[in-house]
This record gives structure tokens, C-alpha cells and sequence, in this order.
């Protein structure tokens, strides 16, 4: 074993000496950074993006005729945001993927601390187990799996069933406590068949609130509610309704937003920057950029953030 050396701090008479033997002993002097550790405002570090369905679906669909599921834990797509060294995060702290099944299939059940949820985008026959109780998916329904609940998915469909995930993994990466353990069975087979379930988010009960739901009068948002309060411990989940012609204020959040889109067509701006998007598409807006919507035919987005974590530490902020 090598034997460190200790230098006599209290004896260097230079500063370059002095810098060379806190090295030694691993002390970082706070007077004598290349890079500060404070700054006056938010980074961008994550870029802003968007993921086309059209090109997600066809990817998944060459996946399934060169994949089995056997093969892998999900059949799944990352949305990784294009930022120098990154392959996995699609914001700083949160991740999506397009996801499918083939008929008659069954991704095996696991869990883990991460938050998920999956919005559908299309196919009927779908389902989920959570926990033993098994959830039936149809376009546009939400559906939760908080963390540490046993979640697994089949198909009884005559077709490809497709949605999106959506985790808080990247956050999780950051802060250490990732565990994870699959099902001992393989696949954990429903106990109970639930229609009124708090962890799932049915379009049509979305759709029918909406309908009552006002616009915000600043013009931020359009008609918007939150799915839970929030629905996840780390995750808020919003739909917002943007008819045709809307064109929402800008605004920054510190929280990083993730948005899906479940109908209609539209533009996105992002710090200025044009993102055009139609259903199944999905926009990413990281922290602190400047964002609005703009409908070119009545829309429903989606929107998962992480606004409850910057909450429970008073770092969330916004600006008009």
C-alpha cells in the first residue's frame, strides 16, 4: 500500500505551492475556480427538442419484426436530448420513450424507485398490471406506476398497441437511491380488473373536464387541468386544450416540461426557436427557456414536469 505523504500546509511560501500540495490531499481552494459554482441564472445546459411520431412509430414497428420481447426488459425508444455526451436524459430530470407491444405479448413485470407513467397513443387491447390490478388502456387514458409498485403490460389486441413513458430516472441518477427487482414469476397476472382505478387518468373523464374548464386568464396555459395533485411525487401531470388559432404568452419555469401531443397541429417556440408538431409528437422544454404554444387546429397536449421536486425545495420559479 502507498503511503501518502502529507505536505506541511502551514510551511509553503507561494500560492502555486500552496495549490500544489491542497492537490495532494484533496482540497479544492473556493478562491481559485476555472469554472464559478454560483451563476445569476438558470444554465441551459439541455437543449430544446422535438421527436417525431411518424418516425418513432416506424422504428418500433422494424423493431418488432427484428426483436422479440423476451429479448428485452421493454421495447422501447429513448428520447435523448441532443446535448454533447448525453444518450440517455431527455431533460435534466426526466426521460421519455415510445413504447410498444405486439399482439398476444406480455412485457414482464418489475419495479423500481423511479416515478412512470404512460400516456396511450394508439391501439385498443392494451393493458397494464399494477400492483394485481389489471388497468385497460385506450388512446389518450394516463396511467401511474409510482414508484416501487410492480408493473407489467400485455396484449390482448389484433394490432400493435403504442404509447409514451415517461420517467423521473435521470433525477433518480442524480440523487443515488436507484433500486431495482424483477418480478420473481416473470409476469405478476392480474388479481383484480379495476374501471375506476386513482391510477389511471381515462381520456374520455380528461376530455369531459376540459370541457368545462375555463382558459387562464393570463393566456399561458389555454384550458388546462392537472391529472392528480399532484399525480406523482415528482412528477405533475397537465392536459391543456389550445383551440385552433390560440397563441399562448410566453412564459419560463424552472421546471423542465415534457409535452405530447394528443391531438391537433401547432407550433411550438422555444427561446425563440420554431418546433412544429402534429399528434403522437413530443417537445421537449428544458428549464428556464421561454416557451408558447401556437394551434393551427384544435390541440390537446400533454405535459409531465417536474414541478413538484423544485416546490418542495422553493426553487420553483416563473416568469411572463
Amino acid at each position: 500500500m502507498t503511503t501518502l505523504i502529507v505536505p506541511d500546509l502551514g510551511a509553503v511560501t507561494s500560492l502555486d505551492d500552496l495549490y500544489a500540495a491542497l492537490h495532494r490531499v484533496h482540497f479544492s481552494p473556493g478562491w481559485h475556480q476555472p469554472e464559478p459554482s454560483l451563476w445569476p441564472k438558470p444554465r441551459q445546459h439541455f437543449l430544446p427538442a422535438l421527436w417525431r411520431w411518424e418516425e418513432g412509430k416506424a422504428a418500433l414497428d422494424a423493431a418488432g419484426r427484428l426483436m422479440s420481447i423476451e429479448h428485452a426488459e421493454r421495447r422501447n425508444l429513448i428520447l435523448y436530448n441532443p446535448v454533447a455526451g448525453n444518450t440517455y436524459a431527455t431533460t435534466s430530470t426526466l426521460v421519455a420513450a415510445y413504447q410498444m407491444l405486439l399482439p398476444g405479448e406480455k412485457a414482464r413485470s418489475h419495479r423500481h424507485t423511479p416515478n412512470a407513467l404512460r400516456v396511450i397513443l394508439e391501439g385498443e387491447g392494451a393493458y397494464s398490471v399494477v400492483d394485481g390490478e389489471r388497468l385497460d388502456l385506450h388512446p389518450g387514458d394516463v396511467v401511474l406506476t409510482p414508484n416501487w409498485c410492480w408493473h407489467g403490460h400485455g396484449s390482448e389486441a389484433e394490432s400493435p398497441c403504442y404509447w409514451l413513458d415517461g420517467l423521473d430516472v435521470p433525477l433518480v441518477h442524480a440523487l443515488g437511491p436507484m433500486f431495482f427487482e424483477p418480478y420473481p414469476a416473470g409476469f405478476q397476472e392480474p388479481e383484480i380488473v379495476s374501471s375506476d382505478s386513482p391510477l389511471i387518468f381515462p381520456w374520455e373523464k380528461t376530455q369531459a373536464t376540459l370541457d368545462r374548464t375555463v382558459p387562464d386568464p393570463d393566456d399561458y396555459f389555454g384550458a388546462r387541468m392537472q391529472l392528480g395533485n399532484p399525480a406523482l411525487a415528482t412528477m405533475a401531470l397537465y392536459m391543456q386544450r389550445l383551440r385552433c388559432g390560440t397563441q399562448t404568452r410566453p412564459f419560463q419555469t424552472t421546471a423542465n416540461c415534457i409535452y405530447c401531443v394528443l391531438q391537433g397541429t401547432g407550433t411550438t417556440y422555444i427561446d425563440g426557436e420554431m418546433f412544429t408538431w402534429c399528434r403522437g409528437d413530443v417537445i421537449a422544454v428544458p428549464a428556464w427557456r421561454r416557451q408558447a404554444h401556437h394551434a393551427m387546429a384544435d390541440a390537446t397536449l400533454f405535459c409531465m414536469t417536474d414541478e413538484p421536486v423544485l416546490r418542495a425545495c422553493g426553487w420553483l420559479r416563473t416568469a411572463g
